[in-house]
């Protein structure tokens, strides 16, 4: 009985069609997400076949892999488990060497034959090596020193053999980006690079002579020796690399030759085979091979209409085609070729590039500004009043615009200029009418553009109106001036006016100077007092208590009257509100310095409190987590620790590296200075939040490019000062503002630049804001050169700012209020963040 009954259960045959896909790379693994997508798997028992040992990854981010910046480990996009998870088997480490397309089989390297139904070729492009003299052993190999930068294993190779200590100097051959990001790269790890390019500028492929030039400074600026027209005819070294020879120059002597000169489609499966190659495989608008229904190809190895691309997003375009094919999700569906556009940094450099390098006819107009000494150039094509061309480097803020009008063939302004520099314009306002109403315009809030006009036609015309409604722009704040683009657009030239955009807080009808002269000149020290003097009939305003408190507090310093209720209660018991209503501590640990036994006491009190999570910060402190309200002052008192300020709208902390103390590579001491101006200016108030850093070289391992204030050593003993960096829901280099000789200059220009800021800003604007807005020329003059003579009274704003600060954790044993402390009955249940 049990055979028998064994025998009725038996597995049904699988009738599903046979999918196989060879190569593992990001087109592959996309084609096949895309068919998953349109529910692939219920009609095909998928199969891959991978060259490398590996899921698949992101080829794009090995640049970071090897500057360090990532581990190999992070930029995988799809796990071994994803292909278990989706029934993918997945044959890693295994190459295809031939298709027999008559017996609808593949033979792979490890003697396998699988039959397909269909089948998918996505094998990629391999890097191209010249033919060179010395670039190969006698057994084929490639000389030990000389690498390709294609996979992880090259990329790990390059990092290995850099490190090694007398290995100090490499030579890239190719100057385009890949070449570049490689020198870049290489860098990090201490060896000197030079850069070997045969054409007559950097990536000639994306942009012109000029912009070449101009990139070239940049590069060069960073460290970077740079040959152009220059060709490498020779690897010295009999066992291992020793230089290059270059033709009619110099030979130059190193230790390691990254090859960075192309790539070239890998089509040898598919010549074997017997299918259509001419640049790369030959593929019709659905992605098919000619002749062969069943056979489709995709990515870089692809020859489309006589193009063959090299970019990420013709991949994923081609990929969906395919995908409709394959599943007859959309038979209808065709790849039509691609725009090219490309937007990266380049060894630190922002570059972007788009179709045309330079005018092509008589007829097309050429827009061209060029400043070598900023590193900055942009130059535009337009033909029929179109987009056809563009290159911008150094500055890419209207990148995004470009991009989308180069796209979309969308109308330009008569006032051609405005789509070089920020002049407002209708550049902006066109491109928001193309959006779609499902458009997503503020992601922290889920706002669409529908939903946006909808409250405009509604009969709401006003910017802040629409913002209260619909909470656009109310999360992060990135995306306010599209919103103001949307709802200008949607409401027809119609917006009202919103005088309280003008104020400073909108309780308060006064713009911020006028509200300083005003509280000046009647001696007004207490929010209570500005509301009874100034606001329309006395009228309190709770959305201005905390700009008033912060601007009085910045004004009067210690003659500002305090009032707990004008206070955030973050400020209220110095500590930061978590979601689930429990507070954060962060002890000052200045310059991202500490101690063993502070670090003891740290974990003391994470045991003696239960605290569930203890944290590093991105500003090198540790974060308690999870801390209940009325534990804070015990907390506070058995941690003997000052606040880390992490949670106010005030000066925050210094990030640091080590400097000349310890790295090989420092020029300053960095931790010192770091110290030293965290010291000085802690806790001071102002419009937003200040993060400072200062790096003890160029290497930046203390990220000060993109902070408030960034503190540079360079060689010489000095020192560079940015400001207005930004690297959060705003990605912004800060400008350079000064090169001083010493530290104690750096301390008066960045304290200089603070009281300006925070006189001047509005609330809550930060110094990525107010920067551009104010002007880097203007605030040069004023905060350098004095040019309106206040510079004094500045560093004497700032000084009584300084010697006004107490420590605001000495109130854990004498609480301001009776309820500073106590838990507040929560008036709904709270979201628990899960304990790990």
């Amino acid at each position: 009985m049990t055979a028998l009954a064994s025998r009725g259960r038996s597995t049904p045959a699988d009738t599903r069609r046979r999918l196989v896909v060879i190569g593992n790379g990001m087109a592959g693994a996309r084609a096949v997400e895309e068919i998953l997508a349109r529910g692939g798997a219920v009609q095909h028992r998928i199969t891959m076949f991978g060259d490398e040992p590996y899921g698949n990854y992101n080829r794009i981010m090995l640049s970071h892999v090897l500057s360090g910046e990532e581990d190999a480990g992070g930029i995988f996009l799809n796990s071994l488990d994803w292909y278990r998870e989706n029934g993918i088997t997945l044959h890693a480490g295994v190459r295809v060497e031939k298709i027999d397309r008559f017996a609808k089989l593949v033979f792979s390297d490890d003697g396998r034959a699988t039959p397909y139904d269909v089948l998918i070729i996505a094998t990629g492009s391999r890097s191209s090596m010249p033919a060179v003299e010395g670039l190969y052993t006698p057994g084929g190999r490639l000389l030990q020193g000389v690498f390709a930068f294609r996979t992880i294993d090259d990329t790990q190779g390059m990092v290995s053999y850099a490190q090694q200590d007398h290995h100090r100097r490499a030579v890239v051959i190719g100057g385009g980006l890949l070449g570049l990001e490689a020198a870049r790269g290489l860098q990090s790890h201490g060896v000197g690079v030079d850069v070997v390019h045969s054409g007559g500028h950097l990536m000639n492929a994306q942009m012109g002579p000029d912009g070449g030039a101009v990139l070239r400074r940049s590069v060069e600026a960073l460290g970077i020796r740079v040959h152009t027209s220059s060709r490498t005819t020779a690897i010295l070294g009999g066992d291992k690399v020793r230089g290059v020879q270059l033709r009619d120059q110099p030979n130059i002597e190193c230790d390691l030759v990254v090859v960075a000169a192309g790539i070239r489609p890998n089509v040898e499966v598919a010549v074997t085979s017997g299918l259509p190659v001419e640049r790369a495989i030959v593929v019709d608008d659905h992605m098919r091979v000619p002749d062969e229904d069943e056979i489709y190809a995709v990515g870089e190895c692809v020859q489309h209409r006589g193009e063959v691309y090299g970019l990420v997003a013709p991949l994923w375009e081609q990929a969906a085609v395919l995908a409709d094919h394959v599943t007859g999700a959309d038979p209808s569906s065709v790849y039509l070729g691609s725009r090219t556009a490309t937007k990266l940094k380049v060894a630190g450099v922002d570059v972007a590039s788009m179709g045309l390098q330079a005018p092509e006819r008589d007829t097309d107009e050429h827009l061209v500004f060029s400043e070598p000494s900023r590193g900055v150039f942009k130059s535009i094509v337009i033909r029929d009043s179109k987009i056809v061309g563009a290159t911008l480097l150094g500055d890419s803020r209207k990148v995004a615009y470009l991009t989308q009008a180069f796209d979309r063939g969308l109308p330009l302004p008569e006032e051609r200029v405005s789509l070089l520099f920020d002049l407002g314009g209708p550049g902006e306002e066109a491109g928001v009418a193309e959006l779609g109403g499902d458009a997503q315009v503020c992601n922290c809030n889920g706002v669409s553009k529908r939903a946006i006009t909808d409250t405009v036609r509604g009969g709401c015309t006003t910017l802040s109106g629409v913002m209260d409604v619909t909470r656009a722009g109310k999360g992060c704040g990135s995306c306010k001036l599209l919103v103001r683009q949307v709802v200008e657009w949607a409401a027809d030239g119609t917006v009202d006016e919103d005088p309280a955009a003008e104020y400073y807080v909108p309780g308060v009808p006064l713009e911020k100077a006028a509200l300083m002269s005003a509280i000046r000149d009647r001696g007004l020290r207490s929010v209570s007092a500005v509301f009874a003097a100034l606001a329309p009939a006395g009228a309190e305003d709770a959305k201005s208590k905390m700009g008033l408190a912060s601007l009085l507090k910045m004004m009067w310093a210690g003659e500002y009257i305090d009032e707990r209720d004008a206070r955030f209660v973050n400020d209220r018991v110095h500590a930061n509100i978590q979601r689930d209503g429990t507070f954060s501590v962060v002890p000052q640990m200045k310059g991202g310095v500490t101690s063993p036994e502070q670090l003891r006491r740290i974990a003391d009190v994470a045991d003696k409190y239960n605290i569930p999570m203890v944290k590093l910060t991105g500003g090198q402190r540790i974060d308690l987590l999870g801390v209940p309200k009325e534990d804070l002052p015990k907390v506070w008192a058995d941690l003997g620790m000052p606040s880390g300020y992490a949670y106010g709208k005030s000066f925050r902390t210094v990030k640091t590296c080590v400097g000349q103390e310890f790295c090989r590579f420092g020029t300053g001491d960095s931790t010192k200075l770091g110290i030293e101006i965290e010291s000085r200016f802690q806790g001071i108030e102002s419009p937003a939040k200040l993060k400072l850093a200062v790096s003890g070289c160029p290497r930046n391992c203390a990220e000060s490019l993109v902070k408030d204030v960034g503190v540079v050593a360079v060689d010489g003993g000095r020192w560079e000062i940015y400001i207005g960096g930004a690297a959060g829901a705003h990605i912004r280099k800060g400008d350079l503002l000064a090169t001083v000789d010493d530290p104690g200059t750096v301390t008066l220009l960045a304290g200089r630049f603070m009281q300006y800021y925070r006189e001047h800003a509005n609330w809550l604007e930060r110094t990525y804001s107010f920067v551009p807005r104010v002007g880097i020329e203007h605030l040069r003059a004023v905060i350098v050169d004095d040019a309106e003579g206040i510079a004094a009274g500045l560093d004497e704003a700032m000084q009584r700012s300084v010697d006004s600060y107490t420590d605001p954790w000495a109130e854990r044993n004498d609480p301001f209020t009776p309820g500073q402390f106590r838990t507040s009955l929560p008036l709904e249940v709270l979201p628990r963040v899960p304990i790990r």
